[in-house]
C-alpha cells in the first residue's frame, strides 16, 4: 500500500514537481541576494529617525517599506509623477531604481501558478500535495528499507538508481515535507479557504483633526525600531482626517498627523502569526539561510525524480506483463507471487493465463499485498514463491509470515502453495516450505499438497498443473516457456587450464567486457556494475534453464572471469571448455547481493575447495585497503590444480593475502579444507573472537564439513555456525 501511495503521485506529477522544485530553488536564492546587497539600518535606529531622514530627502514622501531582507525602499511624488527608490537608512537618499527584478518577477509566476492564473495556482497545489504524499510514504519507506526509524543513515546496498533515490530523500525529505505542507497552506489562504485575520479597528473620527506634527516626534515612532517596522504610510496633509499607519512585526498602530497621538492599535494574533510565520518558512523571507537550505533540498527533487523513474521501469522490466488482471475483490481466484527477480513471475503469468483460458477470474499480485479482506469472491489462494539465499524470503514476499500469524482467522478459500528453487542448495524451497507449514498449521485448508518446482523446471510446473486442474475439476495445462534473459556477448582473452593429470580438467576463463550504452555505465546497470562474487549467467543452446557461474572479478578489474570445471556430459560446462581466445559466448548477470565481503576492517576467513575459489580470489583481488585476509583452499595435488598459485604468491607479498593455507587430497600427506581448519582452530578462534567474518564456497559435501569442523572449533567459545549466520558473520555460496 504505501509503495504504491508513494509511486504512482510521483510517476504521474514527476514534471509538474521538477517545475516546482527547479523553480523554488532558484528563488529561494533572491532573499539571500537581496539581504547582502542591501544597505542595512543600524540597530540603534527608530522608525521616526529614518522617516525624518526620508522626508528630508524627499517631502513628497507618501510611503516607506522595510522587506525581510532588511531593504528599505521609499515611494514618493516628485512634479507630480511617482517615484520610487531603494534608501540607504544611513541617508534618506535614494541609491538604486525601486523596480522589480523582471526575472524575479517571471519565476515567480512560474512557480505560483504557471503564468495561468487561478487554474495555474491550483495546478501548483496539486503538486504541492503529491510532494507532500511523496514525502510522507518517502520517509515510511526510507524506515523500512533502513531497519527502522533509529537507523534512518544506516549504510545501505543495492543497485545505484536505488541507493542514489534513498540516499538524497535521507536528506531533503524533511525540507520537502515542510516546502509542500506550506505551499498548501498559501494557496488554501489565497483562496480565502482559511479564516481571515482582524480587521481594522474602527476609529469613530477620534481624530484631533489638526495636520503638520513632525514624524520625528511622534513617541511611538521614536519607541520602534527599524528592525521591526513592514510599513510606514503617511497621511494626505491637505485631509486634516486622515491618519498615519505604522505596520510592524507586532501589530498595526494609527496614528493622529497632528498629535502623534495613537489612535487605536490592533495586534497580531496567533492566526496571523502562523500564516506568517508559514509564509517566512516557505519563500525565506526574513530567514535567508533556510532558504538557501530548503533550495539546496528542492534540488533533490530531479535527482529522486529521475532515479525513481529507474527504478520503476526496471520493475516493470523484470515483472511480466499479466493481461485480465482483475480486481482482488472480484476475483475467484488469488495469485500471490514472491520473487527476488523476474522468474516466478513468468510461471505466475502462465497460470494466470492458462485458468483465463478456463473461464476463471484472476487476479495476481505479490505476496506482500496479501490482504484477505479484500478476496471477497475468492474460490482458490494460490501462492507460488521462491526462496533468496539461506531460505529466506524473497523481496516481495517480505512481512507475509507475520502478517500470516497475526491473522485472528485464515481465508475460507482453500489454499495451494508451490515452491520454486534449485535442488543442489542446502535451503532448496526452504521459505516456500515454512508458508506451506505456517499456513496448516492456522488452520487453513490446504486444495492440494505442497510441491516444488526444481531449477525452473517447465515438467515440474505442468505436473503440479494437472494436479491443481483436477482439485478444481478443470483440464489445467501449464506450458511454461521461460523469457531467454537478455544476453551480451562475451569475447574470450585467455584461458589456463588445470587439473587434467587428476581427471578434472577445470579453466580459468578471462573475457573481454562487453559494450555498453553509456546510461548503462552511468548507472552501473548489468555488466556496467559488478562485483566479485555476483553470477554469470549462461543459456546454452539447446538448454532452457541458465548456468550461473560466481564471479572471480568485479568490474574494476577490466574484464570478466570464471573458474569451470568440465562435467562429464554437462550441456554448459562442455561448451565452455570449447571456446579458444577470439571466441564468443552469449551471457548476463544477476547480483548475489548475499555473498558480499563487505567493507568494514573485520578479518575475512575465507575457505574454498576447487572452482569455488574463483570468487574468493576476486576478494582478495580487490582488497586494495589491505584487510586482513586468512584463505583456506582444499584442491587434490598442487602441481595440477593449485588454482591462482601464481597471484596467490603475488598477492601475499602485497599484503592483500594475510595467509594461506592449503589442503591436498591426494599426495603422502593427503587432508582436506575441514582438516585444515581443525588444525588451525585455535587461529580461528582468536579471528572469529575479533569478528572475523567466514565466507565458504565450493561444493555441497565441502561445505557441510566445513560447518562441521567449525561447530567443533567454535563450542568451547559457545559459538556455533547458526549463531554467526544469524549475525551475518557465516555465508556460504554452495552448489
Amino acid at each position: 500500500m504505501i509503495r504504491s501511495l508513494h509511486r504512482w503521485p510521483g510517476l504521474l506529477a514527476a514534471l509538474l514537481l521538477v517545475v516546482l522544485s527547479l523553480s523554488g530553488a532558484a528563488l529561494s536564492l533572491f532573499p539571500a541576494a537581496e539581504h547582502l546587497t542591501s544597505p542595512q539600518a543600524a540597530a540603534t535606529l527608530s522608525v521616526a529617525g529614518l522617516a525624518a531622514r526620508i522626508e528630508a530627502a524627499h517631502p513628497q514622501v507618501e510611503q516607506i517599506r522595510r522587506a525581510p531582507s532588511g531593504r528599505i525602499t521609499a515611494y514618493w511624488f516628485e512634479g507630480g509623477a511617482p517615484q520610487a527608490a531603494v534608501i540607504d537608512p544611513a541617508t534618506g537618499q535614494g541609491l538604486s531604481a525601486a523596480d522589480p527584478n523582471p526575472f524575479e518577477r517571471w519565476l515567480t509566476n512560474l512557480h505560483r501558478s504557471l503564468f495561468l492564473g487561478d487554474g495555474g495556482r491550483l495546478a501548483m497545489a496539486a503538486g504541492a500535495a503529491a510532494m507532500l504524499v511523496l514525502a510522507l510514504s518517502g520517509a515510511g519507506l526510507v524506515a523500512r528499507r533502513a531497519g527502522g526509524w533509529r537507523r534512518w543513515f544506516a549504510p545501505l546496498r543495492g543497485p545505484l538508481a536505488g541507493r542514489l533515490h534513498v540516499e538524497i530523500a535521507r536528506i531533503a525529505v524533511a525540507g520537502l515535507l515542510l516546502s509542500s505542507a506550506t505551499a498548501l497552506w498559501m494557496t488554501a489562504s489565497t483562496f480565502d479557504l482559511l479564516p481571515d485575520g482582524p480587521t481594522p479597528p474602527a476609529l469613530l473620527n477620534n481624530a484631533s483633526g489638526r495636520t503638520g506634527a513632525s514624524v520625528a516626534a511622534m513617541d511611538m515612532l521614536k519607541q520602534t525600531p527599524v528592525a521591526e517596522l513592514r510599513n510606514l504610510s503617511f497621511p494626505d496633509p491637505g485631509d486634516a482626517a486622515d491618519i498615519l499607519t505604522l505596520k510592524t512585526d507586532r501589530g498595526t498602530g494609527y496614528l493622529d498627523q497632528g498629535t502623534g497621538a495613537v489612535l487605536a492599535w490592533s495586534g497580531l494574533n496567533g492566526w496571523q502569526r502562523l500564516s506568517e510565520t508559514i509564509y517566512m518558512l516557505h519563500t525565506g523571507q526574513g530567514a535567508a539561510a533556510l532558504g538557501l537550505v530548503l533550495g539546496l533540498m528542492a534540488l533533490g527533487v530531479p535527482a529522486m525524480a529521475g532515479s525513481g523513474f529507474a527504478l520503476w521501469l526496471a520493475g516493470r522490466r523484470q515483472r511480466p506483463r499479466i493481461r485480465g488482471n482483475v480486481a482482488a475483490r472480484h476475483a475467484e481466484m488469488i495469485l500471490l507471487v514472491g520473487s527476488e527477480g523476474s522468474s516466478t513471475w513468468g510461471f505466475a503469468a502462465t497460470l494466470h493465463a492458462a485458468l483465463l483460458d478456463t473461464g476463471q477470474t484472476v487476479h495476481t499480485a505479490p505476496m506482500a499485498a496479501f490482504d484477505p479482506a479484500r478476496y471477497r469472491q475468492a474460490r482458490r489462494i494460490v501462492i507460488l514463491v521462491a526462496t533468496y539465499g539461506d531460505g529466506n524470503a524473497p523481496a516481495s514476499a517480505k512481512g507475509f509470515l507475520d502478517r500470516l500469524q497475526a491473522l485472528p482467522t485464515t481465508p475460507s478459500a482453500p489454499l495451494a502453495v508451490i515452491g520454486f528453487g534449485d535442488r543442489s542448495f542446502a535451503a532448496y524451497c526452504a521459505f516456500a516450505q515454512a508458508v506451506a507449514e505456517t499456513a496448516a498449521a492456522k488452520g487453513w485448508h490446504q486444495l492440494i499438497p505442497f510441491a516444488t518446482v526444481d531449477r525452473q523446471s517447465p515438467q515440474d510446473f505442468a505436473r503440479w498443473g494437472r494436479a491443481l486442474g483436477a482439485a478444481m475439476g478443470i483440464d489445467l495445462v501449464l506450458a511454461h516457456q521461460p523469457s531467454p534473459p537478455a544476453a551480451l556477448p562475451l569475447t574470450l582473452l585467455s584461458r589456463r587450464d588445470y587439473g587434467a593429470d587428476v581427471q578434472a580438467p577445470t579453466a580459468i576463463l578471462r573475457f573481454a567486457l562487453p559494450a555498453i550504452p553509456l546510461w548503462r555505465r552511468l548507472v552501473r546497470h548489468g555488466f556496467g556494475r559488478f562485483r566479485a562474487g555476483d553470477l554469470l549467467g549462461i543459456l546454452p543452446d539447446g538448454a532452457t534453464v541458465p548456468r550461473f557461474y560466481s564471479l572471480a572479478s568485479g568490474r574494476r578489474d577490466g574484464f570478466v572471469e570464471i573458474v569451470v570445471k568440465k562435467h562429464p556430459g554437462g550441456l554448459c560446462s562442455s561448451r565452455l571448455f570449447e571456446l579458444e581466445p577470439g571466441d564468443t559466448i552469449s551471457a548476463f548477470l544477476r547480483r548475489n547481493p548475499g555473498f558480499y565481503p563487505g567493507r568494514d576492517r573485520a578479518p575475512l576467513i575465507l575457505i574454498a575447495a576447487g572452482t569455488g575459489i574463483g570468487p574468493l580470489a576476486g576478494f582478495v583481488r580487490a582488497n586494495t585497503k589491505y584487510r586482513p585476509i586468512h584463505l583456506f583452499f582444499g584442491m587434490r595435488h598442487p602441481d595440477s590444480d593449485l588454482l591462482y598459485g601464481e597471484e596467490l604468491s603475488n598477492w601475499q607479498r602485497e599484503g592483500r593475502l594475510r595467509r594461506l593455507v592449503a589442503a591436498c587430497s591426494r599426495g603422502r600427506m593427503p587432508r582436506y579444507v575441514q582438516d585444515a581448519l581443525r588444525q588451525e582452530a585455535a587461529e580461528i578462534t582468536l579471528l572469529i573472537a575479533r569478528g572475523a567474518r567466514i565466507m565458504v564456497c565450493g561444493g555441497r559435501d565441502m561445505a557441510t564439513g566445513v560447518s562441521a569442523a567449525l561447530t567443533d572449533i567454535l563450542a568451547p567459545a559457545g559459538l556455533t555456525p547458526a549463531l554467526l549466520k544469524a549475525q551475518g558473520r557465516y555465508v556460504e555460496d554452495v552448489y
